[in-house]
C-alpha cells in the first residue's frame, strides 16, 4: 500500500543541512497498524508528511497503491489526501465554533458530499467511537479525550485506506490515552485501512502489528525502555 524506497528529505539553513529522513526504506501492507518510535527531532513527523504528500522527496520515491507521490500535480496530491487518507493530530485540530458532528462532516463537504449525506455520515463515524451522543458539543464542551475521538471520526469518514497518526496520544491521560490506542488498533480490522502512528508513548507497542524505531533520520531497532527513560 505505502512505500517508501531510499526516501531521503533534507533541510538546510545557513549553518547546517539536517537530515530529517534519510535513506529510509520502508512498506506498510493493507490493514497493517506500524507504530514508530523515536526521540524529538529523529524524524518522525516528517516520514509521516512524505506519506502524506504534503512533502516530496529530495531523493529515493515515496508511492501509494504504485502512485509515486512525488510526480502529483498539487490537485492530485490533495485529491489523494481527501479521498486516501485520513489524520489524526496530538492537538485534535477541530474547528472552535462547530459541534462535533459538523467538524466530522466537514471533511465530506470538502469533497463535494450533499450537506444532508455529510451530517448523516458523521453522525454514523461518531457513533463508531462512542460519541453520538455528544454531536452538538463543541470542542470547548468536550474533554481532551473526546475531542480526540472527534478527530478519529473525523479521520474515518471518508473511508480512507491509510490512517497516520502524530502523538495522538500525547494530550491525553493514561486512561485516556489507553481508550483512544484501543480505538486506533481497532482500525485495520473494523475499517480496512492501515495505520501508521508516530509516538513517544511505549504503551502502542503493545497494540501495534509492527514497531520500528528511528533515530537521525534513520530507521532502527526500537529502543522502548530508553523511550520510557525519557518519558515517552
Amino acid at each position: 500500500m505505502l512505500e517508501l524506497e531510499h526516501a531521503r528529505k533534507y533541510y538546510a539553513s545557513p549553518s547546517e543541512t539536517v537530515h530529517a529522513v534519510d535513506d529510509v526504506s520502508l512498506s506498510v501492507r493493507p490493514r497493517e497498524f506500524v507504530a514508530l518510535f523515536g526521540p524529538s527531532g529523529s524524524g518522525k513527523t516528517t516520514l509521516l508528511l512524505l506519506a502524506a504528500g504534503l512533502l516530496r522527496a529530495d531523493s529515493g520515491s515515496v508511492r501509494f497503491e504504485g502512485a509515486d507521490l512525488g510526480g502529483l500535480s498539487k490537485r492530485e496530491a490533495l485529491a489523494y489526501r481527501r479521498t486516501k487518507l485520513g489524520f489524526v493530530f496530538q492537538g485534535f485540530n477541530l474547528t472552535a465554533g462547530l459541534t462535533a458532528e459538523e467538524n466530522v462532516a466537514v471533511t465530506l463537504l470538502l469533497r463535494g458530499v450533499g450537506h444532508g449525506e455529510a451530517r448523516a455520515r458523521a453522525r454514523a463515524a461518531l457513533d463508531d467511537v462512542g460519541l453520538s451522543r455528544r454531536a452538538g458539543h463543541t470542542p470547548d464542551k468536550l474533554s481532551g479525550g473526546e475531542q480526540q475521538r472527534v478527530a478519529i471520526a473525523r479521520a474515518l469518514v471518508g473511508g480512507p485506506t491509510l490512517i497516520l497518526a502524530d502523538e495522538p496520544t500525547g494530550n491525553l491521560d493514561s486512561d485516556t490515552g489507553d481508550d483512544v490506542l484501543e480505538l486506533l488498533s481497532a482500525l485495520p480490522r473494523e475499517h480496512g485501512a492501515a495505520a501508521v502512528l508516530v509516538t513517544h508513548d511505549t504503551r502502542v507497542a503493545g497494540y501495534a502489528d509492527r514497531v520500528l524505531g528511528m533515530r537521525d533520520g534513520r530507521l532502527t531497532e526500537p529502543d522502548l525502555a530508553a523511550q520510557a527513560a525519557v518519558g515517552g
